[in-house]
């Protein structure tokens, strides 16, 4: 099974379980109001339906179109714009005739099960799986840091003491922190052991999404070739896979990122290379070309390899709390990320379904497939909950809105609401979607 049939069939699955459950969301608290429930749909049935079947008063079926899912709740003005039956009178079995509280639930239902979904799979998820941290054990040749990071005092070889006088239980959560959440200050242990705590600017998550460097702190490693390139400049040279780099134009060498800063600041020079085979020294002068590009490919597997990592088992208490904290955190962190969505370099960002399906593995794996779902489904529980009429949100804002003051909005505004709530969603739907497409055409 190729990699994009495996990742399709992830999302669709997960997808699908996440849509049922949103919508018994809504379902179950309509039932226990004594709302009638007409439909009960998984993805959308315009103009025919691939399977329905009527059960006492509801239609249970599956549509064709997989743009999400509803449920068609009597008395309720929602995507089905059911004039005619909102032309009659109210109805005891109707939404309409629900108290504002009642509604309130039944609108809330959704949100709240994909909340509670999230953060019981990652409940179950630590419980079963356990957690896999960095610590600064696990890197004892620090952190390799990016131009951004040095200018505010970083250097190579640090490793990460503590964040706002907190530490880390995973050391690798430093770049999410500054990336995402307000980070004043870390202290940091050098390579020769003494301890300094450096002030982080305001601005420094912004200018991290700005420069597409979400990973401005990345365990250092040592240099490995993985390959040389065919016809590029450091075959013409005359370097071998096998061989060891061991300094660059006279300053030695030991770490990728040493290498790394040195080339690109030569890029349209000539290079002296001193390289190791076997047990001879052997010096190569090496041009790149003219974009820059050397041909060399380092060993992805020795990053893998020289990283170590500790295993944390939780009990089933341990595993509670845990997943509740980590879900949390997982909604406030996309709610902070979310405000880089209005920025030109964010909206060009968003996705539609082909970058929720990249977030799958493209080989089955359940601890994955179970964590992204746990993702998604908390990602599905707040775009719902934004005030845009068409979704959940929307209905929520008039509900307070009606329990605050007292006065309902009449039928037909919310009728031209919906409308509008339905124009902006697929709007959105086309441009996130035109995104994944554009990305896949040119990048």
């Amino acid at each position: 099974m190729t990699p994009f049939a495996v990742k399709a069939i992830q999302l669709l699955l997960s997808l699908s379980l996440l849509i049922v459950l949103h919508e018994l969301g809504h379902f179950i608290p309509a039932k226990l109001f004594k709302t009638r429930v007409e439909k009960f749909y998984l993805f959308f049935d315009v103009k025919f339906s691939l399977f329905k079947k009527k059960i006492g008063e509801t239609v249970y079926g599956i549509g064709w179109l997989p743009l999400g899912g509803y449920v068609k709740i009597a008395g309720m003005i929602d995507e089905s714009m059911d004039k005619e039956q909102m032309a009659g009178p109210p109805q005891p079995w109707e939404f309409r005739s629900k108290p504002a509280w009642q509604r309130l639930i039944i609108m809330l239902g959704g949100v709240t099960v994909n909340i509670i979904v999230g953060f019981v799979i990652y409940m179950g998820i630590l419980y079963f799986y356990g957690r896999d941290i960095t610590s600064n054990e696990d890197i004892p040749q620090g952190f390799a840091v990016t131009e951004q990071f040095r200018e505010y005092g970083f250097r190579d070889g640090d490793l990460i003491l503590s964040v706002n006088g907190e530490p880390l239980e995973d050391v690798m959560d430093i770049n999410r922190y500054i990336l995402l959440r307000d980070v004043s200050k870390v202290t940091v242990k050098r390579g020769d052991g003494t301890v300094e705590t450096i002030s982080v600017p305001e601005d420094a998550g912004t200018k991290m999404f700005q420069n597409d460097s979400h990973f401005p702190f990345v365990p250092r490693q040592t240099i490995v070739l993985d390959s040389v390139w065919e016809n590029f400049p450091a075959q013409k040279a005359g370097l071998q896979k096998s061989d060891k780099i061991v300094a660059v134009n006279g300053q030695n060498v030991q770490y990728l990122d040493e290498f790394e800063r040195i080339a690109k600041a030569n890029k349209d020079k000539e290079n002296t290379l001193i390289i190791e085979r076997g047990n001879q020294r052997d010096t190569l002068k090496l041009t790149p070309d003219e974009k820059g590009t050397f041909g060399i490919t380092f060993s992805k597997e020795e990053v893998i390899s020289q990283l170590g990592q500790t295993e944390i088992t939780y009990s089933l208490g341990e595993s509670i709390v845990g997943g509740i904290g980590f879900g949390f955190n997982t909604l406030k962190d996309y709610v902070k990320q979310f405000k880089y969505v209005f920025t030109k370099k964010g909206a060009t960002q968003v996705g539609g379904f082909g970058a929720i399906g990249n977030l799958f593995p493209d080989v089955w794996d359940w601890q994955s497939f179970w964590a992204t779902t746990a993702l998604i489904s908390i990602i599905l529980a707040f775009m719902n909950i934004l005030p845009i009429p068409a979704l959940d949100g929307g209905h929520v804002m008039f509900l307070l809105y009606e329990m605050i003051t007292g006065r309902k909005p009449n039928d037909k505004f919310m009728e031209y609401a919906q409308m509008v709530g339905f124009f902006i969603l697929i709007a959105l739907v086309l441009f996130a979607n035109g995104n994944d497409i554009y990305r896949w055409l040119f990048q």
